[in-house]
């Protein structure tokens, strides 16, 4: 017989176990949460930690569709989900017993925005360093289908499987402290394409590119050394393949459309080197986020006076420019007209955002009708003493919308240099020297620093090139 008294304890204990029983014991990743935009139109990844061996399901509100998938013997659990075109808001219901709710989901266009300080520079600029007209597009920011995410620094010599960072809606507030080049890109995006964007970016200022690549990826090149702390016994964003274990690894696999790079000027002195590295880190995300070559476009280093003896960042340049042709789907945006000798942040970073733009909305969404390209030198011919060159990329002609061409020098045998007269015609530009009577040899704007002068008829300019391989100098 039950008493009064048991059944009080029996209730009491029952009691006490319902919010135990009803707690959910899902864990995700920093990457997923309110307000996250998913690639449209694709199988995107979801992944966590619940209970050991318990079963997950997974609910989106877009379609009301389940998926359900186990936990392995540690809790981990991954499965993919299905996205409709662009749209939303929608929500994601995960439970392995209590529900879990994401709410405020975007459908749209992922992009990741990565590499050194020229990405990581906010609105707000550095120290005596502005953001052209960041006021103006800080207050006209309010966009509900932006969406932004910034990765907090950290470096590890161990891959990661979580990272820090949140998901925000586009207002003043918010991109004030969003990298500006990262910004104004995914702007036209939105604007062009009306569909929801997302922007993760994970950049670190004056890093080189080793840290960003995996210790795999690093294999075939031996010239770099293997990650080790430092004397101190510290782990540093200089340390090769830290800053992909921390930054880089965490996201691998969140389904995006593509890439974009700022990098290169803290490997000015490595040119060689670079034009290797920068084709395997392409390679080194691609393989390890696992969805095919998706497009991967980057920024050519702007100019800027080093004030390095014996050492040209024009050379950098060069490895840039040649990698672009190294590895499919990638494109290289120009930034000559905008660099600033005593300044490696040019404050104009609208430029750099809409013409990574132009590639992305070509090349990536095929619209037609949109330049992505300055002028590419296609061809050399020397009559005598002059010079003839044609380019790709200018079907249109040639501009250098009033200014007079200085940037050009011709060599004949004795590789030296001289400045070359140079005039623009319908074929492309004529060169000529009364010093060069028999030129070998062209050079454009292979300098430190220097203001590009030759563009398309799109704007867009070219970049510092060379038609030699003979030993530069600054």
């Amino acid at each position: 017989m039950i008493t009064k008294n048991t059944l009080y304890h029996c209730i009491v204990l029952c009691l006490l176990c319902v919010p135990q029983m009803a707690k959910s014991e899902i864990r995700l990743p920093a990457i997923f949460g309110d307000h996250m935009v998913l690639q449209q139109q694709s199988d995107a990844p979801l992944w966590g930690t619940a209970l050991a061996n318990k079963t997950v399901e997974v609910t989106t509100s877009w379609d009301n569709r389940t998926y359900f998938t186990n936990t392995d013997n540690t809790g981990k659990w991954r499965l993919k989900v299905h996205t409709p075109n662009a749209g939303g808001p929608y929500d994601i219901t995960i439970t392995d017993g209590a529900p879990f709710k994401l709410s405020d989901i975007l459908i749209g266009e992922v992009w990741v925005c990565s590499g050194q300080s020229n990405m990581a520079m906010t609105f707000k600029g550095f120290i005596n360093q502005p953001v052209l007209d960041a006021n103006k597009t800080v207050a006209l920011s309010h966009n509900n289908s932006i969406r932004l995410f910034t990765v907090k620094r950290k470096a590890s010599l161990n891959k990661l499987e979580e990272l820090s960072g949140k998901w925000l809606q586009s207002n003043p507030e918010n991109v004030s402290n969003f990298s500006a080049t990262a910004y104004h890109f995914g702007n036209m995006l939105q604007e062009v394409l009306q569909v929801p964007v997302g922007l993760i970016c994970s950049s670190w200022g004056g890093t080189r590119i080793e840290p960003w690549i995996s210790k795999d990826g690093l294999k075939e090149f031996n010239w770099v050394p293997e990650p080790e702390m430092d004397k101190e016994e510290r782990v540093t964003h200089r340390i090769p393949t830290t800053l992909y274990n921390g930054m880089i690894h965490p996201l691998a696999g969140f389904g995006i459309k593509g890439v974009i790079w700022y990098q290169g000027e803290s490997n000015k002195a490595e040119y060689k080197e670079y034009e290797k590295l920068l084709p395997g880190l392409i390679n080194n995300w691609r393989a390890e986020w696992g969805i095919g070559d998706f497009p991967f476009y980057y920024a050519q280093i702007a100019p800027y006076n080093y004030n390095v003896p014996g050492l040209n960042s024009a050379l950098l340049r060069e490895a840039q420019l040649k990698a672009s042709t190294a590895v499919e789907n990638t494109g290289m945006i120009s930034l000559m007209d905008i660099g600033e000798e005593k300044n490696i942040h040019p404050s104009n970073k609208q430029v750099g955002g809409e013409r990574f733009a132009y590639l992305a909305l070509a090349k990536a969404y095929g619209i037609t009708g949109i330049v992505y390209s300055g002028p590419v030198l296609k061809e050399v011919k020397i009559e005598g003493p002059l010079v003839k060159l044609s380019f790709d990329h200018a079907v249109n002609g040639l501009t250098t919308f009033g200014k007079k061409l200085t940037n050009f020098k011709i060599a004949g045998k004795d590789k030296r240099f001289y400045p070359a007269h140079a005039t623009i015609n319908w074929q492309g530009i004529t060169l000529f020297s009364a010093f060069v009577p028999e030129p070998v040899a062209v050079r454009y704007a292979f300098d430190d620093f220097v203001v590009g002068e030759l563009f398309n008829n799109a704007g867009l300019p070219a970049s510092s090139f060379r038609t030699d391989d003979w030993e530069v100098y600054n």
